[in-house]
């Protein structure tokens, strides 16, 4: 079987290797043939190390594919589902998912400390998949409740993008920051997710939707994807003082990850307002606030992870505002490569050029 995979944390490039196997199968799991998987930013925080995870590795976590089979016990899947990963599966009987607050559960991550995938004959012999699913490869072997059917009218590289970065983008304006129709917003960052929070600020009906980027092309793509004005991260103050007299936006979400356009997106939040941090970030960069701005302000910090609430549910929502024609999903498909061309997916990303590569398996 066909997978790219980083040898060793720091490294630039991947490996397409034809000799790993997918491996775990048996009863509650179920194997997958990939068929599209996104690229997402966190795929390349995984391969710097800025987020924490084993290698060697199978990088790729926004994936869709058929089910090929099935283990004992498993039920609701078949072979020939169409499906799509959930890299953060809830287990519905932790703390977390009792209260309500699926997306908290650690169960999936528990997932990441065990290997998915082997080289016989390699040492080590051991391959992991990134956040337990590894979908830079042809098939995976992942927990039944990870691999969650589509309906047949949704092309899996939709599906794929589904599977994290729009349920992560328009989940943080729906569920986390819940923004108001009328409101001000502005969005740091806008590469998949940040367009993501876009498209969802203007679902909810936001007046002033401002992107920020400091790559051209993505101000460009914001603007068609629903923001009223694109700006540099240099003309921000400016557009502050000029769209809100100032006082600061309604909302702000940081989707980028750094402590320092965190401590931008906060001193651009109005007072009493929301700063939103979608970004993963690494655990030695930290974000600082003094005990009397941060009591007279009132600002509302609030992280959002993977939208925020329950993922089946907003999946489906997705889908349902996706098939309304109220978010672009198929825009958000900038470039396409196979395989053996991950590395200039790779770079397509680094440089900013691309809002989503669907990479075809």
């Amino acid at each position: 079987m066909r997978a790219a995979v980083q040898h060793e944390t720091g490294r630039d490039t991947l490996e397409v290797l034809d000799d790993v196997e997918a491996v775990g199968f048996g009863p509650g799991r179920v194997r997958v043939r990939i068929r599209a998987t996104g690229l997402c930013h966190s795929d390349l925080s995984a391969m710097s190390g800025v987020l924490p995870q084993p290698a060697p590795f199978v990088p790729g976590h926004e994936g869709a594919g058929e089910i090929l089979d099935v283990g004992d016990g498993v039920t609701g899947l078949t072979a020939g589902d169409r499906v799509l990963m959930c890299w953060l599966p809830a287990c519905g009987s932790c703390p977390s998912c009792k209260r309500g607050q699926t997306h908290l559960c650690l169960a999936g991550f528990m997932n990441a400390g065990t290997p998915n995938f082997k080289r016989p004959g390699a040492s080590p012999s051991e391959v992991f998949g990134f956040a337990g699913t590894g979908t830079f490869a042809e098939e995976v072997v992942v927990a039944a409740n990870c691999a969650v059917p589509i309906p047949d009218d949704v092309p899996y590289e939709i599906a794929a993008l589904i599977g994290c970065g729009v349920t992560t983008g328009l989940g943080a304006a729906f569920n986390t920051a819940k923004v108001e129709a009328g409101s001000s917003v502005a969005v740091i960052g806008c590469g998949g997710v940040g367009i993501s929070v876009i498209q969802g600020a203007r679902a909810c009906g936001a007046a002033q939707i401002i992107a920020v980027d400091p790559v051209v092309a993505r101000r460009e793509a914001a603007l068609r994807f629903g923001a009223t004005e694109a700006v540099a991260p240099e003309e921000l103050a400016d557009a502050k003082a000029r769209i809100t007299g100032g006082e600061g936006f309604d909302y702000v979400f940081e989707v980028v990850g750094r402590s320092a356009t965190a401590r931008t997106a906060y001193e651009t939040t109005r007072r009493g307002g929301t700063l939103c941090v979608v970004g993963a970030g690494a655990l030695d960069d930290t974000f600082q606030v003094n005990m009397f701005e941060l009591f007279f302000d009132e600002k509302r910090i609030l992280p959002s992870l993977y939208g925020g609430a329950d993922v089946l549910r907003s999946y489906e929502r997705a889908i349902a505002l996706w098939r309304a024609g109220r978010i672009d999903l198929e825009g958000l498909i900038t470039h396409r490569v196979r395989l053996d061309g991950i590395n200039d997916a790779l770079d397509q990303m680094r440089s900013g050029t691309a809002l989503r590569t669907c990479i075809e398996i």
